[in-house]
């Protein structure tokens, strides 16, 4: 059916309404006063927190409670909680708008790396003259260090520095003339991690030590100092952080980064799924999208990972689906581009955990990929296509997948090093399962060491270790000494893994050194105590007959997962939340909520009424698909602060796509954060929700979502998952 649209008699009456251009300037409705730079982030008011560790920084302001949400601010930057850091310091700059460091801070939560920084930091330079001189330190080093530039107010002491580099030699000069200034020796730490030597920077967390035991920054960074091989020197830390900063994911993810590193695979597995529903809360909490809180999709990457050490594949790829089902965003989670969002965390989590499960029919269908045509993930789809036909004994397929990755070698021009490495393991698993020997084991062992040199489980994209690999094709070869070896050498590379273990027992099996198989076999009982049943290579140690009992063989006692029950910390997969309450009135005054829209999906739009001519635009585009989304069972409202009477004059002469809604006291729009609280003004917001009365993707800001192809493409998602 046909639907009538808005265009162009709405239009036409809602220009007409419009002010004057001179108007239209000054006012600049649904933007920000500051500019483009803070039209982005969050735009709701912080609360107070708790649970989050304490720090001060001594500040200049007018405004006492200042202080306070500054603290809280600096407190949750030392743990990377930037979304809500920046929440604290706008609330900063609303209450102190000539607060200096309150501008600093939040240049320091949006980051040097983003394009609002330098509008941010120049703020902070422009008023710096109002602070202290020890807070002018700070924010010319961050405004040295990275805007030199700026204004013509700086230059780099060394022009061939990197910019952290330079910021630590800026740091290293406050710490020097401020002895007594923790807060430089923690930012010192945090940024110098990369540039001076573990020992140094453990004598400056000492050196915080003995002043503030608690600091959550001291903790944090020194877990970062030492993650890796040397994790033991942060046990303490990673279990002092967990305690006096556990509300937030980070101070719970670290310490799985080191319990993961150390082979305490169950430890880390709480720790990383304490973290994974503690940032899962706290999104559904603040109507914050997975793309939007930065460490959720590694998180739940690297969880995934953890559950594969603990021989729980469906675990992990529960939650690699639940990263791909997430929703999609054209900025943040778009699969046709290159990015690190849940989308890209979420297939790469699935392709490795299937390659090393050896589920190679899954694996060759990849449900939920979207694969783009670049030569990178060309080379990536046709290495995991010959892995799959390798081990499925489909040779001659597989050689035309290796054939494919040389091609995309030869004609590579950047990022050769990735196509090498694939094309040469693809080739080294077809020459063993040809049955050339000398030349597939000569180069699977060239390539373990290759990777045992450079190998981080940050998580890995790897989806196993060679060396493992290694000693599996020699123990079908016939040679358990070597075979064990390899296995040796792959427990050095990820301390206890699962698949070195039970190679490692059933090469000592057959060489007959039973109290050696029967240890590594008690290791593997231990590390899988909680594995999926039918895992092959738990079954090949159980049929040797070791009568082997679980040995706890890790730096440290572990709880076991899968026997806490974390549910109380908040949800382990991501799902729409419920929409707020929606409270509007129609163009004759009666009332409109969204429980008369059940059992049809909502797109819900706040536009700024009839002086935005942008909100014009948005509503006419989005009418002229009307019937695209009528056919996705989508019902089409809009709201502003106009008066019914105003809308009911904007809609005279017949139906159109949109209800045009009044929602007069903004009470709406706060409940959907449609609502600057920073500067009291009115947002544009684009909402989807579906028929079950949640709310599937927003987007708030200072200009109106255009893009009406990818709404109905969310749409489209929606239905087909519910298939």
């Amino acid at each position: 059916m046909k639907l009538p649209c808005p265009i162009p008699r709405l239009a036409a009456v809602l220009l007409l309404l419009a002010p004057s251009a001179a108007a239209q300037a000054e006012a600049k409705p649904g933007h920000s006063m500051y500019g483009p730079a803070l039209d982005e982030g969050p735009r709701t008011r912080p609360t107070r927190l708790s649970g989050i560790g304490q720090s001060h920084f001594a500040i200049t302001t007018k405004v006492p409670e200042v202080q306070e949400w500054f603290d809280q601010g600096h407190t949750l930057l030392h743990s990377y909680e930037y979304w809500e850091a920046e929440r604290a310091f706008r609330w900063c700059v609303k209450l102190d708008p000539d607060c200096a460091t309150a501008w600093w801070g939040l240049a320091r939560s949006v980051g040097p790396s983003s394009e609002r920084f330098e509008a941010i930091i120049r703020e902070a330079v422009r008023r710096k003259d109002g602070v202290s001189e020890r807070e002018r330190r700070y924010i010319d080093a961050w405004a040295r260090a990275y805007e030199p530039d700026l204004a013509g107010a700086y230059e780099l002491r060394d022009p061939k520095r990197d910019r952290t580099a330079a910021l630590v030699d800026e740091l290293e000069e406050i710490a020097l003339a401020n002895p007594d200034d923790i807060e430089a020796k923690a930012l010192l730490v945090n940024h110098g991690m990369g540039e001076s030597r573990r020992l140094a920077n453990e004598a400056l967390l000492r050196e915080i030590e003995r002043v503030a035991p608690e600091h959550p920054g001291l903790h944090h960074y020194r877990i970062h100092v030492w993650d890796g091989e040397d994790g033991v020197q942060a046990l303490a830390s990673c279990r002092v952080y967990g305690k006096i900063a556990g509300a937030l994911g980070h101070p719970n993810h670290m310490p799985g980064h080191v319990f993961s590193s150390m082979g305490l695979w169950h430890e880390a597995g709480l720790w990383m799924e304490s973290a994974t529903r503690t940032e899962l809360a706290a999104m559904n909490a603040r109507q914050v999208f997975p793309f939007q809180y930065w460490n959720f999709p590694h998180n739940r990457n690297y969880l995934a990972y953890i559950q594969e050490q603990l021989g729980r594949p469906e675990d992990s790829l529960a939650g690699a689906r639940v990263l791909l089902a997430t929703p999609r965003d054209p900025e943040e989670n778009d699969p046709t581009e290159s990015g690190r969002g849940p989308y890209h965390q979420g297939k790469e989590a699935l392709l490795r955990c299937l390659a090393k499960f050896e589920r190679w029919d899954e694996l060759m269908a990849a449900e939920g990929i979207v694969w783009r045509d670049t030569p990178e993930e060309k080379g990536q789809r046709a290495y995991f296509a010959a892995r799959a036909h390798v081990g499925k004994g489909q040779l001659p397929e597989a050689a035309e997948k290796v054939a494919e990755l040389g091609k995309l070698l030869d004609e590579a021009k950047d990022g050769r090093e990735g196509f090498e490495r694939a094309y040469r393991e693809a080739r080294a698993f077809l020459q063993l399962a040809r049955g050339e020997d000398l030349a597939g084991l000569a180069e699977l062992s060239r390539l373990a060491e290759e990777q045992a040199r450079e190998f981080e489980d940050d998580p890995p994209g790897d989806p196993q270790v060679l060396y493992t690999a290694l000693g599996e094709a020699y123990l079908e070869r016939g040679a358990p000494r070597l075979a064990a070896q390899a296995f040796e050498r792959a427990l050095e590379v990820v301390r206890n893994d699962g698949f070195a273990l039970s190679g490692l027992a059933r090469a000592r099996h057959e060489l007959g050194e039973t109290e050696a198989a029967r240890e590594a076999a008690g290791r593997l009982l231990h590390v899988w105590s909680r594995a999926e049943e039918g895992l092959r290579w738990l079954a090949d140690v159980r049929s040797l007959g070791l009568d082997a009992r679980p040995i706890e063989a890790a730096a440290g006692a572990q709880r076991v997962y899968g026997e806490v029950d974390l549910t109380a910390v908040g949800p382990l997969d991501w799902q729409p939340y419920p929409a707020p309450e929606l409270d509007a009135l129609d163009p004759e005054g009666a009332a409109v909520t969204l429980a008369e829209q059940r059992d049809q999906n909502v797109l819900l739009v706040f536009y700024l009424g009839a002086q935005c001519p942008h909100c014009v635009e948005q509503l006419a585009k989005l009418g002229e698909s009307a019937p695209a989304f009528a056919q996705r069972d989508t019902v089409l409202l809009a709201l502003s602060s106009d008066s019914p009477e105003t809308n009911r004059a904007a809609l005279e002469g017949g139906p159109h796509a949109f209800r045009l809604l009044s929602d007069r006291q903004h009470e709406s729009a706060r409940r959907f954060q449609a609502w600057d609280d920073f500067e009291e003004l009115e947002l544009h917001a684009t909402v989807l929700i579906d028929r079950l009365g949640r709310v599937r993707w927003a987007r708030v800001g200072g200009e109106p979502f255009m893009d009406v192809a990818f709404l109905l493409g969310e749409l489209d998602r929606w239905k087909d998952a519910a298939r």
